[in-house]
């Protein structure tokens, strides 16, 4: 299995989608973590849009960056340009990749506008993370 981190700069909403659908969609293919340079503990908006898959995604935690478990990697991918660009540095064997993702957190409006946000974040990294499980052959 290929071992992915996401990260994000609060790993609450897209590098917490990202690992719920690569456990989903890469199952015995991608082995998915997920961590945050400064975590704020998992969206409950991220949950719900992740739950319409019928991917849960509440047994998830908000953690930070464990350089140990980080180099144990084989890609490393940033979804914020705050956490591609603060990405402790990662050993040549690591690929890194940057899919830059706009945050559904900031979005205002109704809870139906908002919720509108959350699911295209999560529409986004799943076509990312389906692109990427037939790259690795899965």
């Amino acid at each position: 299995m290929v071992k992915v981190m996401f990260l994000c700069t609060g790993n609450s909403c897209r590098s917490q989608m990202a690992e719920g659908l690569a456990r989903h969609y890469g199952r015995g293919v991608i082995d998915a973590y997920s961590a945050g340079l400064a975590p704020a503990g998992v969206n409950p908006n991220a949950v719900k849009v992740m739950a319409e898959l019928g991917i849960d995604i509440t047994g998830q935690s908000s953690k930070p960056v464990d350089a140990e478990l980080m180099g144990s990697m084989d890609f490393v991918i940033t979804l914020c340009g705050h956490a591609d660009s603060m990405c402790p540095s990662t050993p040549p064997h690591i690929k890194k990749i940057h899919w830059p993702t706009d945050d559904p957190v900031g979005a205002t409006g109704t809870e139906e506008e908002i919720l509108s946000e959350f699911r295209r974040a999560r529409d986004e990294i799943a076509g990312k993370v389906r692109e990427l499980v037939d790259k690795l052959g899965g």
